[in-house]
């Protein structure tokens, strides 16, 4: 079953990423870069939640709308918080994280077939931008999902079950993220690269699965290039050798 192996192969990648002292330390610097900027954002969203809470709507002054603003205010301040570590995750990732995910994934493919595989004549720098420009809709199209999810749950009764969705889009897209580095490194082209997530979507909501748990998402998240790339090299690598 797919969606089986995409927690199998998630485990397998953090597995190797804890015993390979290279692949160590890059998932330990991904995961302090992601907390540092998720805990800089998120704490300034608490430390200002009052003057954001008063742009919209002020501090009333009866007893009842006292207690009643007190629990919207905070209420607020966690979803603004959960939006600012949601926004550090892909700031780290635009400025600094996307490059050690792609060290990680030449890295392991190094380890698993001996060699990098590139396309002919391409210089790095050109690779260098071309990786940039394809995490922006990687990044961002799961973003906006997420937020149109969101925002119709708001709108219906159904929140709870809107919500479930939400996450298994945002962690499905948070996988491809991961899944995506091999061919978007040998310039496959986007279309295909989407279609790929569309054949194996259920393997993709399983290796997404481990970062739905609070805390360790985020340690799942620092070494899942590396089972990703596993995948990839194992599976469908090893289909188009045949």
């Amino acid at each position: 079953m797919n969606l089986l192996k995409g927690i199998e192969y998630n485990f397998k990648g953090f597995l190797m990423g804890i015993k390979n002292p290279t692949l160590l330390f890059l998932g330990i610097l991904r995961f302090v870069v992601v907390i540092f900027l998720a805990i800089l954002l998120s704490g300034a969203v608490f430390y200002f939640h009052n003057q954001i809470l008063n742009l919209i709507w002020e501090m009333p002054e009866s007893g009842f709308f006292i207690y009643l603003w007190k629990i919207v205010s905070w209420i607020i301040a966690i979803f603004l918080a959960s939006i600012a570590a949601l926004i550090a995750y892909f700031i780290a990732q635009f400025l600094f994280c996307v490059f050690i995910m792609d060290y990680m994934s030449r890295k392991v493919e190094n380890i698993i077939t001996g060699k990098e595989i590139y396309p002919d004549n391409t210089s790095y720098l050109t690779l260098f931008f071309y990786l940039i420009k394809q995490e922006i809709p990687r990044a961002l199209l799961p973003m906006i999902l997420s937020f149109i999810i969101m925002f119709i749950g708001f709108l219906t009764p159904l929140g709870s079950l809107i919500a479930i969705i939400s996450s298994i889009v945002a962690v499905t897209f948070l996988a491809w993220d991961n899944t995506d580095l091999v061919p978007a490194r040998r310039m496959l082209p986007f279309n295909k690269r989407l279609k790929y997530l569309r054949k194996n979507i259920m393997f993709h909501i399983g290796f997404g699965l481990l970062f739905l748990i609070p805390v360790l998402n985020i340690l799942f998240l620092s070494f899942a290039p590396v089972g990703a790339t596993l995948y990839y090299i194992e599976n469908i690598d090893s289909k188009i050798i045949k």
